[in-house]
């Protein structure tokens, strides 16, 4: 498959996961959805890397598969559910698009790039767009549930960080290891991450009170959002080079919106729609230096 139309695809069925896994959570513990999204599609899986060795892989690219699995499944899909559960599921790929602030961050950090001021001029417009969004419910809303919101939108900037992390610590490991051996091994370490939450969780939920809300939440996410998603992207992210990787999200406020709107009623506000013109605005203006940041090169100080 064209690596670029498999990262469109993956990006459509993320784009469509927040208004759905929303809907679900309001039937489902977060964790206990966590657990079941990537645990399910780890076990069928299984069968197509029978030929794996453990000795094949080292203690650095098990440490690097531990710790990409942790932040970019472990992290980010707990946040993620636990901001659903507070804010619109609208906000969540805008937020998203922070990743690319992130990326920026780390360069200058990791690889001592110096701000140009192009760059830090657009990063600094899309910051101020983030931040935007995360302060409205408190600024202009008005909402006795603004502060919840208002936390439900900072869970979302903490779940954006793990997926950053994500592609910087597996793509050294995509270029040794099979993209199906890598999904299957992080589907497995991410879910059995979820499971002290979930022995919580059970203590006041169990599976008798699960109905369709809950069932399309773990369909989707099992078969869909995690097994043909990571598979898809794995792939796209074994073939392009990282920084790219982050142009491909423009897709998921879209899917978002579409879907929200009919399921959820979500509706974009107008602070909604500044705060994403200032995101997308300012990515856009310092688009064309972010492409040329050797992120693949990071070291992270363990």
């Amino acid at each position: 498959m064209n690596p670029i139309l498999a990262l469109i695809i993956a990006n459509i069925i993320w784009g469509a996961a927040p208004p759905i896994f929303k809907f679900a959570l309001e039937n489902i513990p977060p964790f206990t959805l966590g657990f079941l999204r990537f645990f399910i599609p780890a076990l069928l899986l299984l069968p197509f890397i029978r030929n794996f060795k453990v000795r094949d892989i080292s203690p650095k690219d098990w440490l690097e598969l531990i710790l990409g699995s942790f932040f970019g499944i472990t992290i980010n899909i707990a946040f993620f559910f636990l901001a659903l559960q507070k804010t619109q599921s609208i906000n969540a790929p805008i937020i998203a698009s922070s990743g690319q602030v992130f990326l920026y961050i780390l360069s200058i950090i990791f690889l001592k790039e110096k701000a140009k001021l192009k760059v830090f001029a657009g990063m600094m417009c899309a910051l101020i767009g983030v931040v935007f969004i995360i302060l409205s419910p408190v600024l202009f809303e008005g909402k006795s549930f603004s502060l919840g919101e208002f936390t439900g939108n900072l869970f979302l900037v903490i779940s954006t960080f793990g997926a950053v992390l994500h592609p910087l610590l597996y793509k050294n490991i995509l270029k040794k290891m099979d993209t199906m051996v890598v999904t299957c091994l992080s589907f497995f370490i991410g879910s059995i991450a979820f499971l002290p939450m979930v022995v919580g969780e059970l203590q006041s939920w169990n599976v008798m009170m699960l109905d369709f809300r809950g069932i399309v939440g773990i369909l989707f996410g099992a078969f869909l959002s995690s097994l043909a998603a990571y598979s898809l992207y794995n792939y796209g992210l074994s073939k392009i080079s990282t920084e790219e990787i982050g142009l491909f999200t423009y897709i998921d406020p879209i899917v978002t919106v579409l879907i929200a709107a009919p399921l959820l009623h979500e509706y974009p506000t107008v602070h909604f729609f500044l705060g994403a013109i200032l995101v997308f605005g300012g990515i856009f203006i310092a688009e064309g230096r972010i492409h040329w940041h050797p992120f693949h090169k990071i070291r992270f100080k363990m």
